[in-house]
């Protein structure tokens, strides 16, 4: 069954914003894109009265009781029937309606440019979302219920949890309650064996779980923003589970958690550590050949070890996987896009040299803002309002055991972005050769996510005309992490293949064929013909030259 590009856009636009924060994103940005549509509609005021106008009326058919403006179904918010029922709730929350729906008409009928009227209506919809209803305690049914139920003590229990959260959490509210976890015991707890270590990283060597491997292992390489135990969560949707009990030799980095005394750690550092870390797997399972695996901003290091590689005539590695990455990002792949100046990379690229890092905390505090719905307005609610703990879940655990990006690092990603250096024409240098992505003729494997907030889909869809050999190309009907967390028996999963790579996204996914459950078997068939022979199973782990230094996760995951 075909999807058309309306259908997917509409799904992947429940998502709201799709954003890179690395990029740089100043507030003196945001309030400047507000002055340019105040200006606009100051020189054309009939708009602006027009709005005002039917605002005006429409809060007359509210208080009737005539008004016709209900919430959007899907709206998690408004869910309570009290919206519907209670005749107070009902009209304080069609005046909020009305006003949105009045905001955004006099945004539309302003004149302004098409830029400027997205970076408005993205500025707008942080700004009403914040005014919500539900965001109140008076103004949200569920609330004043469970008060009532509870003597007030749900107050209490709010009053004890924003507390907390002013304390331990920089005044965000918890997006999870993180006790039930502990990494190495109940999450990443697969079994394997550290067999080497440097300064940046921990190489992990998963012990096998069939009697017989493939002679060609796979290196998952993990984005330097998160802990790579993202692959290893809950045995049921463990990546390395399944390659394992597929009968891969699997082998996974673990980056070291850089602090200001690793400042200077670039991307050719990271490339490097690569080359040397896959030497050893090289070694540890005597294999000539190599399959690499590389997500988001790990895909991105991947890439330019694939290209330095290529550059040196080295062919060690035989096949790679690239998982919701973006190599060739442009402002228009979202509205955030559209506020990236180079006054504000540059802004950017001065902050973190200034401290030496860019602060895990504050880029989860920059996601969160772009998605305040999701990411922050439920949590004020949830354990504020109604007093209750943040939800025990394992991603959320993952996601808010955040890691640092040394400074070089950052000023590096910020260079991509303006150089374009993954294009074919860019003649960047790097590592002493130039970057060419063309000259990797191996063949690859890409994911990306429909609902991908973090590496929109039609980003990561260019990536099919970078490199030079044969892609297969999926997309996941999920966002970032729920994409590549896909095991087989979900019943909702589905993903979309077209063996014909157009020029536009748009044209790859109107002739996509949807295809029911999950994309990893196709990836193990993709994988094993690509993995050559099976050979007998190591008896133990590492050799006399890389001894086991510790159990796995490691000892880098805990920095």
């Amino acid at each position: 069954m075909a999807q058309s590009p309306d259908k997917i856009g509409k799904k992947a636009a429940e998502t709201t914003t799709a954003i890179n924060t690395l990029v740089g994103l100043r507030r003196s940005d945001f309030v400047k894109s507000l002055g340019v549509l105040v200006k606009t509609a100051a020189k054309q005021p009939k708009p602006f009265a027009k709005h005002l106008g039917q605002y005006g009326k429409e809060l007359v058919e509210i208080a009737k009781g005539n008004s016709e403006l209900e919430p959007d179904r899907r709206d998690r918010r408004f869910k309570d029937e009290t919206w519907e029922k209670n005749p107070i709730y009902k009209r304080g929350l069609q005046s909020w309606l009305a006003m949105r729906k009045e905001l955004k008409g006099w945004i539309e009928d302003s004149g302004a440019t098409e830029p400027d009227k997205v970076r408005a209506n993205f500025m707008l919809d942080i700004i009403i979302d914040s005014l919500a209803p539900t965001n109140t305690l008076l103004g949200n049914p569920a609330a004043m219920k469970k008060l009532y139920e509870t003597g007030g003590t749900s107050v209490l229990k709010g009053m004890k949890n924003a507390y907390d959260d002013l304390r331990n959490n920089g005044g965000m509210p918890s997006q999870v309650d993180g006790r039930p976890f502990k990494v190495g015991e109940n999450i990443a707890n697969s079994k394997g064996a550290v067999v080497y270590k440097d300064e940046m990283l921990e190489l992990i060597q998963y012990q096998p779980t069939t009697d017989q491997v493939y002679k060609i292992p796979i290196m998952i390489i993990p984005p330097q923003i998160n802990k790579f135990y993202a692959n290893d969560l809950a045995p049921n949707k463990s990546i390395i589970r399944f390659l394992a009990s597929r009968g891969y030799q699997v082998f996974a980095v673990s980056w070291r958690n850089p602090t200001r005394q690793h400042s200077h750690w670039g991307l050719a550092n990271y490339v490097q550590a690569l080359i040397d870390a896959t030497d050893v797997v090289q070694k540890v399972s005597k294999s000539k050949r190599i399959n690499v695996s590389g997500a988001c901003s790990g895909g991105i290091t991947t890439a330019l070890f694939l290209s330095e590689l290529a550059a040196r005539g080295d062919n060690r590695v035989n096949a790679y996987s690239l998982m919701v990455c973006v190599l060739d990002g442009k402002k228009s792949d979202s509205e955030v896009g559209l506020f990236v100046t180079d006054g504000a990379i540059e802004a950017a690229r001065r902050h973190s040299a200034k401290k030496g890092i860019l602060s895990g905390d504050e880029l989860a505090r920059s996601f969160a803002w772009m998605r305040p719905n999701d990411l922050i307005w439920n949590y004020v609610v949830n354990n504020y309002l109604l007093g209750e703990d943040p939800p025990p879940f394992d991603v959320l655990f993952w996601n808010n055991d955040t890691t640092n990006l040394p400074a070089q690092l950052h000023s590096d990603y910020l260079d991509i972005f303006g150089d374009k250096r993954f294009r074919p024409d860019s003649m960047v240098e790097f590592m002493g050769h130039i970057v060419d992505l063309q000259s990797v003729t191996q063949d690859g494997f890409m994911v990306a996510g429909v609902t991908d907030h973090i590496t929109p889909w039609k980003a990561c869809y260019r990536n099919v005309h970078l490199f030079g050999g044969e892609i297969d190309f999926v997309l996941s009907s999920s966002g970032h992490i729920q994409s590549l967390l896909n095991p087989p028996g979900n019943p909702k999963a589905k993903y979309f293949s077209n063996a014909e790579f157009p020029e536009k996204a748009d044209e790859w996914v109107g002739g996509a064929e949807q295809i029911d459950g999950s994309w990893w078997p196709r990836w193990d068939e993709w994988l094993s013909v690509r993995s050559g022979e099976m050979k007998k199973s190591p008896r133990s782990l590492g050799t006399k030259a890389y001894p086991p230094l510790s159990k796995a996760p490691g000892t880098y995951v805990f920095t």
